[in-house]
């Protein structure tokens, strides 16, 4: 007798939410209440997008990842497996923003250069933090609650603050590592779980 999988169970979806028709929603993701995912929008496998969140036409976002209340995810971004978005949070796409052109005519999409932003596997943006356009936040790192990051953030770096700035090396358990730090050559090592590299 062969052993069989179970079936994965399908996307539960909240009947105030809105899902575009060509959007793609893996098995087992959850979309809350009053959430709108957009065209060609991809979410993963096993996810949570929270009451409220925004989800641009064509932003990817991974397997096994948690998007909280009210967060926009704007289009121009990727986000990898396992990233955790707290509630508030925004991803902007556009460094110059404009209503109008300089002849007082409404501004279209070909008006504006879309910014392209990715979020690697592990990572977590904190509560009320907005992302400018054109960046990357690195495998694990964490961003502090209401952060302002306008650069790329390293792997396993906290940043916090406006502009943010790095204070730490977080371990992927989500804790501080004891560390001299990579880039000076020193190895990073948790002092809860171990974890080191």
């Amino acid at each position: 007798m062969t052993a069989t999988k179970p079936e994965a169970r399908a996307a539960t979806i909240a009947d105030t939410a809105v899902v575009a028709r060509d959007a793609r929603i893996a098995a087992g993701t959850r979309v809350w209440h009053h959430a709108q995912v957009r065209e060609g929008a991809r979410i993963g496998r096993e996810c949570n997008i929270g009451k409220g969140v925004y989800v641009g036409a064509g932003v990817v976002i991974g397997d096994r990842c948690k998007v909280e209340n009210n967060a926009s995810l704007f289009e121009g971004l990727t986000v990898e497996d396992g990233v955790f978005v707290g509630p508030h949070v925004v991803f902007t796409n556009d460094r110059r923003p404009r209503a109008t052109n300089p002849d007082g005519s409404l501004q279209t999409a070909a008006d504006w250069e879309l910014g392209h932003t990715t979020v690697r596997r592990g990572a977590s943006i904190g509560a009320g933090a907005i992302v400018l356009p054109d960046l990357e936040i690195g495998r694990y790192a964490m961003i502090g609650a209401g952060a302002v990051v306008t650069r790329d953030v390293p792997a396993h770096a906290l940043v916090v603050g406006n502009p943010a700035r790095r204070i730490a090396w977080i371990c992927v358990c989500g804790r501080e590592r004891s560390d001299t730090g990579p880039a000076a050559g020193g190895e990073l090592r948790c002092t809860r779980c171990g974890e080191s590299g």
